[in-house]
């Protein structure tokens, strides 16, 4: 068997197959932009970050979209406590949120839809089900009527019994049912607002995802992505309005749900005052040791995102990059003595790598089981650190070439997952870089290259022996957040952020 996923609404693992041979159509739940995404909805992105990207290495054409909503309750409530306008606050948290997202190194969505560009397609929908008899109108609201869809509570595996019995809410007395939810809001003074044939108002939240994941992917589309948190009222929703509005089923035939971040092992909450946004993590961290701690949990257990867990993901990532630099500085230096012939301990570690990306995908097949990838690329690094250390006793001609295979792997295993990977490019006009359209040959040297120059310089420097200038370069590059240092096989840097 191939690739197999664990779908929520069946509650068990299953074959992927897509709608369409080769290619996925993915929906994931975006960010309600009314402020700094935290962590735990960062997670949501990196996970499906890492699917996509396992999708893509197995062969499928992806086709991903992931919705803003600029048009909440929310985003009003924050604009009013600034004196801002909605949109206003709703365009300057999409783009921080694009920021966050280039920062951790998340691929841009095919297509990222925004709430208030959908309107025609939701008043087609609501439109349709008041006529079908699943939704009616009071005051100027309009609500789904939970109890005219045979199939509400599939996703969630609960009854409306069990759900009544389980409100905290108030319950208004205009709906017929207590779990009917607003597809149509009527407007408020200073709220945004769009006619309809219910008078002005607004969508409700459920209705704007159904409404963009059917216009760009259709009925049936393959995977549908978000946090455990989004399963019951949001996921549960959007199946009964979008199965009631076509009148044939399934909406989606894989649902993927991530689990929960705790900080040191408490659930990230407001009311615990625990929350922490991914741009105050990632002013301490390097992007890709954020992405290894959340590879090490499987995505559907919960994860814990404490400064001891991300010490300990930084310390795992260094594994990693100083094996890949010795590898390196291996194979680009000449050997000190050579033996005549290729070892049998060649020929074995040669054959093995072939069996570490065999077992890299047997661990993803099954259900993206990132923990137990990354079992097998670190037990690969022990091996590739192993066969170095040996190679200070004696080398063959061979031993290069299988210094360099092994590093191949180590680095194709580690960006199937987006570790160690090309920096992810932005998408539309509000992530242009300042040089965007000038010509190859005209583009800025990158921070990368003047680093390297500069320790071309230091290098000559201790080669004069003018260590004073050699240390003065060292010193201002840590200044700036760049740590050097010196090695047998020559000098080595990493960004580690700035000294407090």
């Amino acid at each position: 068997m191939g690739l197999v996923l664990y779908n929520t609404m069946t509650r068990r693992k299953e074959e992927f197959r897509p709608r369409e041979d080769g290619r996925v159509l993915m929906y994931v739940c975006g960010p309600t932009v009314y402020n700094y995404i935290h962590v735990g909805n960062g997670r949501a992105y990196l996970v499906f970050d890492v699917i996509r990207r396992y999708l893509r290495h197995k062969g499928y054409e992806v086709f991903y979209v992931q919705n803003f909503t600029d048009v909440d309750d929310k985003i009003i409530n924050r604009a009013r406590e600034e004196g801002k306008a909605p949109q206003e606050i709703a365009r300057f948290y999409e783009r921080a949120f694009r920021e966050d997202m280039q920062a951790l190194n998340v691929l841009p969505p095919d297509v990222s839809p925004r709430a208030t560009e959908t309107i025609p397609q939701m008043l087609e929908m609501i439109r349709t089900l008041v006529e079908k008899g699943h939704a009616y109108v009071v005051d100027g609201d309009v609500y789904f009527s939970v109890e005219s869809f045979e199939g509400y509570g599939k996703l969630s595996g609960r009854s409306l019994e069990e759900m009544r019995a389980g409100e905290r809410v108030e319950v208004d007395e205009r709906k017929r049912h207590p779990m009917d939810f607003a597809l149509w809001k009527a407007s408020k003074p200073g709220e945004p607002a769009w006619e309809s044939p219910w008078g002005m108002g607004r969508p409700g939240w459920h209705i704007e995802c159904s409404a963009m994941s059917l216009q760009h992917l259709g009925m049936g589309f393959d995977i549908h992505g978000g946090g455990q948190d989004l399963i019951f009222p949001h996921h549960e929703n959007e199946i009964a309005q979008s199965e009631a509005y076509s009148g044939a089923g399934p909406f989606v035939r894989y649902w993927l749900h991530n689990g929960f971040v705790n900080i040191r092992e408490e659930k990230m909450s407001k009311s615990l005052g625990n929350i922490v946004l991914v741009r105050e993590i990632l002013k301490h961290y390097p992007a890709d040791a954020v992405r290894l701690l959340a590879l090490q949990t499987h995505y559907r257990s919960p994860i814990d995102f404490g400064p001891e867990a991300l010490e300990e993901a930084k310390r795992a990532l260094e594994r990693i990059e100083n094996c890949l630099f010795a590898l390196d500085s291996f194979v680009a230096r000449p050997p000190a003595r050579v033996a005549p012939a290729r070892t049998q301990r060649e020929v074995e570690l040669s054959d093995s790598f072939f069996d570490f990306e065999r077992r890299f995908e047997e661990a993803m097949d099954d259900d993206f089981n990132t923990a137990r990838a990354m079992g097998v690329i670190f037990e690969l690094v022990k091996e590739l650190n192993s066969y170095l250390d040996e190679q200070q006793r004696f080398q063959t001609p061979a031993s290069p070439m299988v210094a360099s295979h092994g590093r191949d792997v180590l680095l194709r295993l580690c960006r199937v997952l987006g570790l160690l990977a090309p920096t992810a490019q932005g998408e539309g006009e509000d992530v242009a870089c300042e040089d965007a359209g000038k010509g190859e040959g005209d583009s800025l040297p990158t921070a990368e290259s003047l680093v390297e120059l500069l320790l071309e310089v230091r290098a000559m420097a201790r080669e004069r022996k003018q260590f004073e200038t050699a240390d003065f370069i060292r010193s201002r590059l840590r200044e700036m957040g760049i740590r050097v240092d010196d090695l047998r096989e020559g000098q080595r840097w990493k960004f580690v952020g700035k000294e407090e």
